[in-house]
């Protein structure tokens, strides 16, 4: 599991109308410490005993008087090494956000690779090479950039979100796609859509005009989705004969 961002009695629910067990979940990937993905680490680090995995220094920014996670739970990984679990190898690498810290996750099973990356305010050169190596990459679009400029938020959070140390607006996120798109990259997954500032539709036409402009078009295997907020995605399969 990566990140823990809704309640813990919540993420139980979904699991279980999915058909999946918690007993078969056997980790948390924690991306960093802002309450969007960490509101139900508690609760499912004690009732379930579930270990999460993430760096010291966001480990240092998680752990409070207020909010304490059994020691038996807490595993500290290195940036940029590869650690084992559950038959995965996978690599934490840094990207641009304003928390103490902010990572993204690279997971590979044999020659399958996925890339996570949905906090960051532009592509920085340690999570770039991630990023292009993935088959499945879920990276995200929070913004519209219109719908921000001409929204109700205050000057200083618009300043916050459109910074390199915020997050990635539809425009940015449909040129990187259009500068990464090969024949390896099988699924994209579009995340992180800001409840205020961005809807579904106006994620896919900043894509559609970006590949148009360019004269990309996705082949017979590429698939692109924009997950829900609210509902859980339908799953993917990365087979080996793909």
């Amino acid at each position: 599991m990566i990140d823990a961002g809704i309640s813990a009695t919540s993420i139980r629910k979904l699991l279980k109308n999915m058909g999946i067990s918690m007993q078969t979940i056997m980790g948390i990937l924690i991306t960093h410490n802002h309450i969007d993905h960490i509101k139900g680490l508690e609760l499912l680090s004690r009732k379930n005993c579930l270990p999460a995995f993430t760096t010291h220094k966001i480990w240092k920014s998680i752990l409070t008087p207020q909010k304490k996670i059994s020691p038996d739970c807490i595993r500290e990984i290195p940036l940029k090494q590869k650690f084992h679990l559950a038959g995965f190898d996978i690599e934490a690498f840094p990207v641009c956000h304003d928390a103490p810290e902010t990572i993204g996750f690279h997971i590979c099973a044999g020659d399958k690779k996925i890339t996570i990356a949905t906090d960051l305010g532009h592509i920085c050169q340690t999570a770039a090479p991630y990023i292009e190596a993935a088959n499945l990459l879920v990276i995200e679009s929070n913004y519209d950039e219109e719908m921000l400029v001409n929204g109700r938020y205050p000057h200083f959070l618009k300043a916050r979100i459109q910074s390199d140390h915020g997050h990635l607006g539809n425009d940015q996120t449909s040129a990187l796609l259009a500068d990464i798109l090969s024949d390896n990259l099988h699924y994209i997954c579009l995340a992180h859509l800001s409840r205020n500032n961005n809807s579904p539709e106006k994620v896919l036409m900043s894509l559609q005009r970006t590949f148009a402009e360019r004269g990309i078009k996705l082949n017979s295997q590429q698939r692109i989705s924009i997950l829900n907020r609210n509902r859980p995605t339908e799953m993917i399969s990365l087979n080996a004969g793909e």
